[in-house]
């Protein structure tokens, strides 16, 4: 089952972090947390794939995907409770995963202020905390 978590009205600037805690369901193939001015404009897609055993980052400009960033590390697995702790830094986002690995991506559209944040796929979210 698909799950969805979205929240249209996000006020988060530079220097702000996001906590999103939840539980990846046991038949996830992948799921993507997003961030951005809208699902149309998105300044990091966040998307572990577990068929491919890597994380995928990505950004999307006018509905147009960009250039992939991948990352082979994913220290979670299907069915697991997992925590990620995004910072918006301005120049960058940083996700710190479970296991305290890193991974960071430019903010390629020079944004000052997220205000759209989307949850899909295999991901249910328990909770959720701005700083």
């Amino acid at each position: 089952m698909s799950e969805k978590f979205e929240i249209f009205n996000l006020d988060l600037k530079a220097g702000s972090t996001l906590k999103i805690k939840g539980k990846v369901s046991s038949d996830a193939e992948n799921f993507a947390i997003n961030l951005g001015k809208s699902t149309n404009e998105l300044g990091l897609h966040f998307n572990p794939r577990f068929n491919e055993s890597t994380i995928v980052c990505n950004s999307k400009c006018a509905n147009c995907w960009q250039s992939e960033y991948r990352d082979s590390h994913l220290p979670f697995s299907r069915g697991s409770e997992v925590k990620f702790i995004i910072s918006f830094l301005g120049d960058k986002f940083r996700v710190k995963l479970p296991d305290g690995h890193e991974v960071e991506f430019p903010n390629r559209h020079n944004y000052d202020k997220i205000s759209y944040l989307g949850v899909k796929g295999g991901f249910k979210v328990i909770s959720f905390k701005q700083d």
